[in-house]
């Protein structure tokens, strides 16, 4: 079975994160900069078989989107011309972050580690994921 790939998509880095072959578990893959997404999808996707992308989707307290949306829409633009048959779905991203660097301070890394922008973006694109995977499975 193919993977679902996660994006936690931010205007300096993207955290990618992946499912297993059966679409059980999401892991954090890796933490790209914006600019390199293109080339590193087509060089994952060669060696990979991908079914869906999501991608987070950043929300305010009141349900509106945030800033970073417009920067969103151009990436999605970008997934959809270079990669026009997989299809693309949105998760709420809401606490993601918050969530991911709680896990990180409760892990057990050093902190140095513990403050690693990249480790943050890789866990909240592995929470987008999670969360994404618990909604497929509760039929939502």
């Amino acid at each position: 079975m193919p993977r679902i790939m996660a994006f936690d998509y931010g205007t300096k880095r993207i955290g990618i994160a992946v499912t297993d072959p059966l679409q059980i578990i999401a892991t954090g893959l890796e933490t790209i900069h914006p600019k390199d997404s293109v080339a590193y999808l087509q060089k994952y996707l060669a060696q990979e078989d991908v079914c869906c992308f999501v991608v987070g989707e950043p929300r305010r307290m009141d349900g509106s989107h945030s800033d970073v949306e417009r920067q969103i829409k151009g990436f999605l633009s970008l997934l959809n011309k270079h990669f026009p048959h997989i299809p693309i779905e949105r998760m709420d991203e809401r606490f993601t972050s918050k969530m991911a660097s709680s896990s990180i301070a409760q892990s057990g890394l050093k902190k140095s580690d513990r403050q690693s922008k990249e480790l943050v973006d890789t866990v909240s694109a592995t929470l987008i994921l999670q969360s994404y995977l618990e909604k497929k499975a509760h039929g939502f």
